[in-house]
């Protein structure tokens, strides 16, 4: 969990992941596509990824797996569902406009 937090806590937005993830692929390009460049963690590329991906499931894993885990201000806000919602809704804008200047 220490290495899960400090990794989500060092940037703006933080999305862990798995390379073969398409819905990690999804919420990345949903961000890009508002203008915001997530730091992405591959955790099955990461020696303690099995650690961190324990973690994970911890803080709000679904059943469809750990990831992706968004974290937004180096705190947990959900997966694919929690980020979709707060799309829709116009939340994830303004959650995210203290790490983009030039959002409106």
């Amino acid at each position: 969990m220490e290495k899960v937090m400090g990794l989500a806590s060092e940037n703006g937005l933080v999305i862990f992941s798995k390379s073969s993830c398409c819905m990690c692929y999804a919420v990345n390009m949903l961000f890009q596509g508002i203008g915001v460049k997530p730091v992405m963690y591959d955790i099955d590329q990461d020696p303690e990824g099995r650690e961190m991906e324990k973690a994970l499931m911890k803080l709000g894993g679904t059943a469809a797996g750990p990831v992706p885990a968004v974290f937004i201000g180096g705190k947990f806000m959900g997966s694919t569902n929690e980020i979709m919602s707060a799309h829709l809704s116009g939340q994830l804008v303004q959650m995210l406009k203290p790490f983009h200047h030039s959002m409106s």
